[in-house]
């Protein structure tokens, strides 16, 4: 098995019976697992049953055994990504980069309203994730320094014109627009959806909403102010509908009909919207925005590109700062792996 997949499985009473045997994988030789320290950074504790809880968030509640030196391996890896995070942490403190506590709880509010949830719902997903409220704050504050001390790495990064036309000039093979179209749908679903924001109960309630929504359109209501207000599918709803571009395969592999294929390539125009079309148990009204017949090649001018372009630079440059930027900060950071000393003193 590679370690890689380790990550899919958990197994609690493994977890259980090598945190409290050092020859197994133990951090301090200690029998208490609430107390085993996994590692320190710069005399930070990092606990033992974090090391735990992370493997198991990771194992999404799978129901596999593990040997047990599968797990002790597993450990490792998550381990290691502990403590570059807390190296990285405390070089965000450093540069004072830490959030306020109103950041923390405006982050917490954003993620609410991006995920639909109650209160009831997003206490039931701490639950699940076996996090409590401070502990979740305490994940946050971490996320946003380091996202804070990353950014200010990008803030450095320049891209000139000459970089941006020799990127293209290497890579004119990858600048082509394909054949396909861009949709945006409005879509309502009889089916139990937590991501819902406004649930139809039943088939014929779908139809009969289907069918209003759909005369309001024709009567010349904007799409996109109609799917903000309708539309049941979380991911496109705030962009107005807008699903993007798909070509005639990725709609084949999505369930597409072959017919509706076929009208969206053949007979529709763009503007045109379709009457509601049941697709896997949903009804979806679509609006063709953009049609494309065949492949075109595209030029540097050609809009998008040159942003494109600049974008795929920045993020190298920033890929690269950010390996540098982990690179010295573990190197200036004094590190204890307790947990690997320990497999080195019991290897048995």
């Amino acid at each position: 098995m590679k370690l890689s997949s380790l990550f899919a499985f958990v197994v609690f009473a493994a977890l259980a019976f090598v945190a409290c045997n050092p020859g197994g994988g133990g951090a301090t030789g200690t029998t208490d697992a609430e107390t085993a320290v996994a590692a320190t950074v710069n005399g930070k504790n990092i606990m033992l049953k974090d090391v735990d809880r992370q493997l198991s968030q990771r194992a999404q509640g799978q129901q596999a055994q593990l040997s047990q030196l599968q797990l002790a391996a597993a450990r490792l890896q998550v381990l290691q990504g502990l403590v570059q995070r807390e190296v990285m942490f405390q070089r965000a403190e450093r540069e004072k980069l830490v959030p306020s506590e109103e950041e923390i709880t405006q982050q917490i509010a954003a993620r609410k309203q991006q995920g639909h949830m109650t209160e009831e719902e997003y206490q039931r997903q701490l639950k699940e994730q076996g996090l409590t409220e401070p502990a979740l704050r305490e994940e946050l504050r971490r996320d946003i320094a380091i996202q804070k001390l990353q950014e200010k790495l990008i803030g450095r990064i320049t891209i000139n014109d000459r970089e941006v036309e020799d990127f293209y000039n290497n890579n004119k093979q990858q600048f082509v627009a394909t054949r396909g179209v861009q949709l945006a749908a409005i879509v309502l679903d009889p089916n139990p959806n937590e991501g819902a924001t406004q649930d139809v109960k039943s088939e014929p309630e779908a139809k009969q909403k289907a069918d209003i929504t759909y005369q309001r359109l024709k009567n010349g209501a904007d799409f996109a102010t109609v799917a903000r207000e309708v539309s049941e599918d979380a991911n496109s709803l705030l962009r107005g509908g807008d699903l993007g571009f798909a070509t005639e395969e990725q709609l084949k592999q999505n369930g597409f009909p072959p017919e509706l294929i076929n009208r969206l390539f053949n007979s529709m125009q763009t503007g045109d919207i379709t009457e509601p079309v049941n697709i896997g148990g949903r009804l979806f009204i679509f609006k063709l925005q953009l049609k494309r017949l065949q492949n075109e090649n595209l030029t540097i001018d050609s809009p998008g590109v040159r942003d494109q372009i600049k974008q795929a630079l920045i993020g190298q440059r920033q890929e690269l700062l950010n390996a540098a930027l982990m690179e010295t900060a573990m190197n200036d950071a004094k590190i204890v792996n307790n947990l690997a000393q320990n497999m080195l003193n019991s290897p048995a």
